[in-house]
């Protein structure tokens, strides 16, 4: 699916990500973790296209990334940033319209009818009661899923993740990785979502690429790669990890510093 080879981006004096090699075969599911500023969102800018390597060579389904044009790169990968969709006032129906732009002719138009399609979308998502709505009138867990249903229209092959539960309360983040799940399960498409909360990305993800400092610090299943040993090396943090009861996937609980006041 996408093939990332000595890959290196520098920043003047700062190397945001250093002789990256990774491959992600389609179908799957990454999260990539690590403290901030360990390069986590250069990396995805760079499997987006938005920016370009200073050194090495990512291919995407075969050919070099930088020979697609946008509309090319659109038809294959869909980007979905923390917030999301600003509050405009646009309706939920139009913004997932918008998804289909890659698809459009100079005037706009498609030869194919997508409306079939958007409605699927709609009911999958449960935004038939705000569709006609503004997004400047919903919720923020609302215009998120709102922003799922334009990538969603979109029919990506690759999904790219950035961050997006960060604003989300715990019932939305649960609800809006539940529904990237089932998307992925229906469809086969590849995900790479970047994630801080380490007990979501071992629940969902197949796979993880860990950053620190611009380098690869290590990559694998969350069950191997999520010990206290690991955790406490990259992230300087003292944790114990537990599995769930229900999945068995490694869940990382912390522990609180409380310094008695004195005086």
């Amino acid at each position: 699916m996408i093939t990332l080879q000595g890959v290196s981006k520098r920043y003047e004096r700062l190397n945001a990500v250093s002789e990256i090699d990774w491959c992600v075969s389609q179908g799957e599911w990454w999260g990539v973790i690590g403290p901030n500023g360990s390069g986590k969102s250069t990396l995805l800018q760079l499997l987006s296209g938005v920016e370009t390597p200073s050194a090495g060579q990512i291919t995407l389904q075969g050919r070099e990334i930088s020979s697609y044009s946008r509309k090319e790169m659109a038809r294959i990968v869909a980007v979905l940033q923390q917030d999301g969709l600003a509050p405009t006032d646009f309706t939920v129906r139009e913004v997932l319209e918008m998804g289909r732009y890659p698809f459009q002719d100079w005037l706009g138009r498609e030869k194919r009818d997508t409306a079939p399609l958007l409605d699927r979308i709609i009911h999958k998502l449960e935004l038939e009661n705000l569709e006609s709505r503004r997004l400047d009138q919903l919720s923020g867990g609302q215009r998120q899923r709102a922003a799922l249903g334009k990538v969603m229209a979109q029919e990506p092959d690759l999904l790219l993740l950035d961050e997006p539960t960060t604003y989300l309360d715990i019932r939305y983040q649960l609800q809006f990785m539940n529904m990237v799940a089932e998307w992925r399960e229906e469809t086969g498409i590849t995900v790479i979502s970047v994630l801080h909360d380490l007990n979501l990305a071992a629940q969902f993800c197949d796979r993880l690429l860990v950053l620190k400092d611009g380098n690869i610090a290590g990559e694998g299943v969350p069950s191997k790669l999520l010990t206290e040993d690991f955790i406490r090396q990259v992230f300087r943090v003292d944790p114990a990890v537990v599995m769930h009861p229900e999945n068995g996937a490694p869940q990382v609980l912390l522990t609180a510093c409380h310094r008695s006041a004195s005086g």
